[in-house]
């Protein structure tokens, strides 16, 4: 008789254009979770940031090209994440594989689209669990105006446009849980955390973890 597979972590993306808030929703809500007992590990995607740079170069030319590049940084992040999943309750990521499907597979004609989809679902891990915060484009390169850096080759109003109706799409396809980015912080939080469904949190974390 075979041992039991030990249970992993459950792995929450937080989807989104750009602007929508998905690190500061990521923050609030790995807070929360660990106030409720739940050992969290956070990551985003890229994670290279070297790759992921060339990867938004590339996609504005060749959206197949940029979406390998993505497609080959998650392949190599992939066991750093399977570790995650081993050691912790829950891993939120910002950004999945849904993101490249989004941004790059919205301008593939739908052959190339299944293809992208069957590539990424090989390469990395498959979310248990998306939210996604809806923003108009507007709004969210309103708020990229206020940052410090550069805006990145992908953040244009032209652009988020097509890639906020790809998001929708999906959503609607898979179920996600939408959440209205307009909302306050704490709301954001309070009903990510709904959304989740969490069993009941732990009195004290699995033996040998660390937050991060």
């Amino acid at each position: 008789m075979s041992a039991r597979r030990p249970k992993r972590g459950t792995l929450v993306a937080l989807e989104g254009i750009d602007g929508a808030g998905k690190s500061t929703l990521i923050r609030g809500l790995a807070a929360a979770l660990r106030r409720r007992g739940f050992s969290v590990a956070c990551r985003r995607e890229p994670s290279d940031p070297r790759l992921g740079e060339l990867a938004q170069r590339v996609s504005r030319e060749d959206a197949w090209t940029g979406a390998v590049y993505f497609t080959v940084d998650r392949y190599l992040a992939r066991p750093n994440l399977e570790r995650a999943l081993a050691g912790h309750d829950f891993v939120l990521s910002d950004r999945s594989f849904y993101s490249t499907l989004a941004y790059q597979g919205s301008v593939l004609p739908p052959r190339e689209r299944r293809r992208l989809d069957e590539l990424e679902r090989g390469a990395t891990v498959v979310p248990d669990r998306v939210l996604l915060l809806d923003l108009s484009p507007r709004e969210a390169l309103g708020r990229l105006g206020g940052r410090r850096a550069a805006r990145g080759p992908l953040e244009r109003l032209r652009i988020l446009r097509r890639v906020a109706r790809a998001y929708r799409d999906l959503g609607r396809n898979r179920r996600w849980t939408v959440l209205d980015a307009r909302r306050p912080s704490a709301e954001l939080v309070r009903a990510a955390v709904a959304a989740l469904r969490l069993p009941r949190a732990r009195r004290t974390a699995r033996p040998g973890r660390q937050r991060r």
